[in-house]
């Protein structure tokens, strides 16, 4: 099992009915097939490093990564969440696979997906702290 966790925070400007619709979609991402489990909500860290709402979803293996991450569902939402982003923190996954590639092949998913989608790369950059942990 791969638990692919996501922290952020939304831009000063987000609405409370934009953060509302943006949760709404990253609920309804979470709900995809090649998903296992999944939490949405506030993020329970110091607050004083800004993320405010957390993401986690737990998914099989590599191959359900794979399909997660190429789904349609997760595909459409990210257009309409991503600009309300301030502040992004992929990562650091966890995982109950022992494989010492595996932190490598998780990547090489996520860098297969900037070079399929380089719109989807582009709209990442307008994130103005984002980083994979």
């Amino acid at each position: 099992m791969i638990v692919h966790m996501l922290r952020f925070g939304f831009r000063d400007e987000t609405s409370e009915e934009q953060k509302a619709q943006v949760l709404a979609l990253m609920r309804r991402t979470s709900t995809v097939a090649s998903v296992s489990f999944s939490a949405v909500g506030q993020h329970l860290g110091d607050p004083t490093e800004g993320y405010t709402h957390g993401y986690c979803v737990g998914i099989a293996d590599i191959a359900a990564l794979e399909r997660y991450m190429y789904d349609p569902v997760h595909l459409a939402g990210d257009p309409d969440i991503i600009p309300h982003l301030s502040r992004l923190a992929i990562g650091p996954d966890v995982s109950d696979d022992l494989d010492p590639d595996l932190a490598a092949k998780i990547m090489a998913v996520h860098d297969r997906k900037l070079a399929d989608y380089p719109e989807w790369a582009e709209l990442m950059k307008t994130i103005p702290d984002f980083r994979i942990a």
